[in-house]
């Protein structure tokens, strides 16, 4: 069912502002806040349209890159936009262009509105009379479940944030009553997790209506308090010293300054919580004629054991096209409704300006090359078999004789692709638009043949050039996303809806393994007693149903074993498991790693050269465009507090550095 998102301006007495829907519920009538909440909450409808207006405040987090509700993907290492302007304001974050005055991502207040009602309707759930016990449990578990994600939101933008007191404050309390120091980091995790919990007791385990597919659920809860622990234990937030005197009034750290190791058992149980839930699995296709023989490296066994009875291509990436449905879906947990048409979409930004595309985003070279070889190998380790082209043949066409596939599950290699894009492992091609690559756009269906059927080249006379008027809406490195394209997509015809997945069970997998991993000896949890151990086959089990499912060979105990090899193993995986899935700025900084990375020049091909300068085209070299230009410094691992909420709060700080 198509969902429709609007911008609408209300009246909302103390609470006023514009609210933009979100996909948590349908969201298609809102209730004033003038209105008298004993009318709210005597009658089910009314109660229903208050927990819709609760979550109107939620990001809508399928928008990557135009009009997103953070800087965060733009502001990764995975790409850049073309442009830098009000709708592509995420490119200004890595700029240094945004301060505590611009208004930008300031989504504090709205959060913290959303907080306010689901704290209404927690405290007077009970006076609704024409309601069912089933229901009332489960708009309670929706409301626990809002103040739960809207700390999150909160946190994972701007670090410690003040935790309200549950009983919401009356309309006509004082400023001064209302100020409200930030609490610890940690202290923000537990009251999440708290609210997850309570919220997973109440919620339904399953929803099977049309009308009901993308509000949240059991899984849901249990895997937001899995990515928090996981975050709480992750270096950034346990014991960093960099925040060393960053405290509270009366002297607690807002950043944990002592290790504690039991931080990843307890992590490692908050994901085991949601596989043993026995709900979700991850996507799969069954092989067909068209799926290629595996590499003779990879476990023929039946998957989850191997990948011998599956589409390892079609597999994931009919999980992101639109191609299995979300009621089909096992694999999505948590996910909001990714369709819509003009700039808004992912299509817009990366379709060939012949589908009606703008062809405006870049990826990097670093996530091309974290793609593995079919075999499993890297790209600079590769196999005889299998083997990555030195310079001297990288770029020349694949043509007929490479050895290669030019057509399995579905999928097209043009014979003018270079030879350093064959061979790659199968989410490289679910994923990754790149020079000579085959845009179908099959849904158009008028008679000017150039609006469909595009080989993308993005050489400086290649098929998807802009307009002279505006030379620089164009692909800058000569990689884009197709991760979210299905097929028959065209901005000139129709396009699939789609569920964008916001935590989906592979992540779950993976925050197991990289939990596990890092533990030192036994854990047991005080409350429920339960037990857990870096157990290396247990990692295994983990890790290796996200290698199967992408045809890969799985790794061993033995590997398993080497806890700083794994590390790099589970960190690489996660790279290329969930590219541009809103997820790599937050697994960096709370990794560490983001000085790092986010300050290595972009690299891409050459886009200055023609198409008979192949050799020169297929050079990785620095991108010199301006937007591809930036650098990290400390203060941004958080995004700064707006000032004129500071001026509001006198009991609220800074955060470093801004």
């Amino acid at each position: 069912m198509k969902k429709n998102f609007y911008k609408i301006a209300l009246c909302l007495g103390l609470w006023g502002c514009s609210l933009v829907s979100c996909d948590f519920l349908n969201v298609d009538r809102y209730i004033d806040d003038m209105t008298s909440l004993d009318s709210v909450f005597s009658r089910k409808n009314l109660l229903d349209q208050y927990i819709n207006g609760a979550a109107a405040y939620l990001n809508d987090e399928s928008r990557l890159y135009t009009h997103s509700a953070d800087p965060f993907q733009t502001a990764s290492d995975e790409n850049f936009v073309a442009w830098n302007d009000d709708r592509h304001a995420g490119t200004k974050y890595l700029r240094d262009e945004i301060n505590e005055f611009t208004n930008y991502f300031a989504r504090w207040g709205e959060f913290y509105k959303g907080i306010r009602k689901a704290n209404v309707v927690i405290k007077r759930i009970n006076e609704c009379l024409d309601i069912s016990e089933i229901d009332r449990r489960d708009y309670a578990g929706k409301a626990y479940f809002l103040r739960g994600y809207y700390y999150y939101l909160l946190i994972r933008q701007y670090g410690p944030v003040p935790i309200i007191p549950d009983d919401p404050f009356e309309t006509d309390e004082t400023i001064e009553n209302m100020a409200i120091e930030r609490n610890t980091f940690d202290e923000c995790c537990d009251y999440i997790c708290e609210s997850m919990e309570m919220a997973s007791q109440m919620l339904l385990q399953r929803r099977s209506a049309t009308s009901e597919i993308y509000q949240p659920t059991k899984g849901a809860a249990l895997a937001v308090i899995s990515r928090v622990r996981l975050m709480q234990a992750s270096p950034w937030f346990n014991g960093n010293t960099a925040y060393s005197g960053w405290q509270t009034s009366d002297g607690r750290d807002f950043i944990s300054q002592n290790y504690d190791p039991d931080r990843w058992g307890q992590a490692a149980l908050a994901a085991k919580e949601v596989m043993d839930l026995g709900v979700y699995k991850l996507h799969t296709i069954p092989k067909n004629t068209k799926t290629p023989e595996l590499p003779a490296n990879v476990s023929k066994e039946s998957f989850p054991n191997g990948a011998g009875n599956i589409d390892p291509l079609r597999s994931y990436s009919e999980l992101f096209n639109g191609e299995t449905p979300l009621q089909s879906n096992d694999e999505i947990i948590y996910a909001c409704d990714s369709w819509r048409g003009g700039d808004e979409s992912v299509n817009w930004i990366v379709m060939p300006q012949a589908m009606g595309g703008a062809n405006g985003l870049s990826l990097t070279q670093s996530l091309i090359d974290a793609y593995y070889m079919v075999d499993g190998r890297d790209i600079n380790n590769s196999s005889a078999e299998y083997p990555y082209p030195g310079p001297d043949e990288a770029y020349k066409e694949v043509g007929t004789s490479s050895g290669a596939l030019l057509e399995f599950s579905g999928y097209e290699i043009m014979p003018r692709t270079a030879k350093m894009f064959v061979n790659r492992e199968p989410r490289f091609y679910a994923s990754i638009g790149f020079c000579h690559c085959f845009w179908p756009g099959s849904s158009y269906l008028g008679t000017e043949t150039s609006f469909k059927n595009i080989e993308a080249t993005y050489y400086k006379d290649g098929t998807v050039q802009p307009n002279a008027q505006l030379p620089d809406d164009k692909c800058h490195s000569g990689y884009t996303l197709k991760k979210y394209t299905n097929p028959e997509d065209n901005l000139k015809g129709t396009n699939r809806q789609k569920a964008f997945p916001i935590i989906r069970y592979a992540e779950i997998l993976l925050n197991y393994a990289e939990a596990l991993n890092e533990m030192d000896g036994t854990y047991t949890d005080p409350e429920s007693g339960e037990t857990i151990t870096r157990d290396p086959a247990e990692i295994c089990k983990a890790f290796n149903q996200i290698r199967y499912r992408a045809g890969l060979p799985g790794i061993t105990e033995a590997e398993a074993n080497n806890r700083e090899a794994m590390r790099d193993l589970i960190k690489r995986e996660r790279q290329i498991e969930f590219a541009c899935e809103h997820m790599r700025f937050f697994d960096l900084r709370r990794w560490g790693d983001a000085m790092e990375m986010l300050n290595k020049p972009i690299m891409g091909m050459n886009v200055e050269a023609k198409s008979n300068e192949r050799q020169l085209f297929y050079m990785p070299t620095i991108v010199n465009y301006k937007y591809a230009r930036r650098s990290f410094s400390f203060k941004m691992n958080f995004f700064p507090i707006h000032r004129n909420t500071l001026d509001k709060n006198p009991k609220l700080v800074q955060n470093p550095g801004w």
